[in-house]
């Protein structure tokens, strides 16, 4: 019988989780639960998608505005700090930069503008255009962003002034904060420099170098190890971390890979069957309205099974239908079916995947799992996604 139903996406409950937990044993068990008590059973090439939050929970991965700034000291001797281009949030940087002044450093802040490196905006780009700013080469300070009349805006989503949030965090005088998208900026105020963006930090990082910075560090330099006890990343630092309490980050976890490959193997002990795992973050997508990028972790999913590496190849079949509109409806599912199962054996043609996606199947699945689970209240960090990779072809 043909199959009904194509992609499903599945909110797994789960226990709430503290530090400690065996983690795999807590997954494992969700999904068992839930395949019971909701009647389904796993597939081959499920995708069983774990939010971070939970791995590194269960790690007791977390670190202390303390832990930070010793971090800090131990890296940095300058007396002034130049941190360049932090995100626009409470829940990302805030933490970071209480942090960064409890080492007793000057900081000279650089934000980008008119938007943050996700979107966030900071000014009002109409009113730059309107005052002949240019965003590419213009440095402007806090005085400048406070006097020209609508320059200034707060979060659309949060309604937060971040200039003056990040201007709270610090004591009085000890942090300076600038706006400019040029690095090399940051060179007249400090020899030290602290990368603070996500996606572009490798690029930030070769100019400043390249311009005769003394020490640049990034983010995923910091925590990277152990600091007097407190958790770590080796791979991504603080990238990735979030507020956890009022003086504690939740960093990003560690060991993905080793955990989705060994739920896939207990798993496939259990059902018979071969699933793929991942941990993810957040998704990839854009709000369409603010133009806000969802993405603040260093990358989607830290660790998946390898199943999941590539971007689809797939036919375009909406193209495919509407080049052969002529003939009956079955004619057409066989034309259809036939393009599809020769693709599976020979190279796609190019022609007919116009317009497909070609992402990481990591990005994708991500984002499905991303906005499945939620961020809130759900109290569902595991998600079971069946039917992603079957066709039009597919059948029971």
């Amino acid at each position: 019988m043909a199959r009904r139903v194509g992609t499903i996406a599945r909110g797994i409950r789960a226990p709430l989780a503290k530090a400690g937990d065996d983690v795999i044993s807590l997954v494992i068990d969700s999904i068992k639960r839930a395949c019971k008590d909701e009647g389904f059973s796993l597939r081959s090439r499920d995708v069983i998608g774990i939010t971070e939050s939970l791995v590194a929970r269960t790690q007791g991965n977390y670190a202390s505005i303390y832990h930070i700034a010793a971090d800090i000291s131990q890296k940095t001797s300058a007396e002034e700090i130049a941190v360049l281009f932090p995100i626009i949030s409470r829940n990302r940087f805030s933490l970071i930069l209480k942090g960064i002044a409890l080492t007793g450093k000057t900081i000279h802040l650089f934000l980008n503008y008119p938007n943050d490196e996700v979107g966030n905006p900071v000014m009002d780009r109409d009113v730059l255009y309107d005052q002949d700013i240019n965003p590419y080469i213009d440095l402007l300070d806090e005085k400048d962003y406070r006097t020209i009349p609508g320059l200034a805006i707060v979060h659309p989503f949060t309604g937060v002034d971040y200039v003056e949030l990040y201007k709270s965090l610090a004591p009085k005088g000890k942090v300076n904060i600038y706006f400019s998208n040029d690095p090399k900026v940051a060179l007249n105020y400090s020899s030290e420099i602290l990368v603070a963006n996500i996606h572009e930090r490798s690029w930030t990082k070769k100019i400043l170098s390249k311009a005769g910075a003394k020490r640049v560090l990034g983010l995923d330099d910091l925590l990277t190890e152990p600091v007097n006890g407190s958790g770590y990343n080796p791979e991504y630092g603080l990238l990735g971390s979030n507020m956890a309490s009022e003086d504690k980050v939740k960093l990003f976890p560690r060991n993905c890979q080793e955990i989705c490959e060994k739920i896939q193997s207990r798993l496939k002990n259990i059902f018979g069957v071969e699933v793929e795992v991942m941990i993810y973050g957040d998704g990839a997508f854009k709000d369409p309205k603010t133009g806000i990028w969802e993405l603040a972790d260093p990358v989607v999913s830290p660790g998946f099974t390898k199943g999941l590496t590539g971007t689809p190849k797939e036919i375009k079949l909406k193209y495919v239908i509407d080049k052969e509109l002529e003939g009956s409806r079955s004619a057409l599912e066989e034309s259809v079916k036939e393009r599809i199962l020769k693709k599976k054996e020979l190279d796609i043609d190019t022609n007919e995947t116009l317009g497909t996606t070609p992402r990481m199947y990591t990005d994708l699945l991500g984002s499905l799992c991303d906005l499945t689970s939620g961020s809130g209240d759900k109290g569902t960090p595991i998600v079971l996604v069946q039917g992603y990779f079957d066709d039009y072809t597919a059948e029971w």
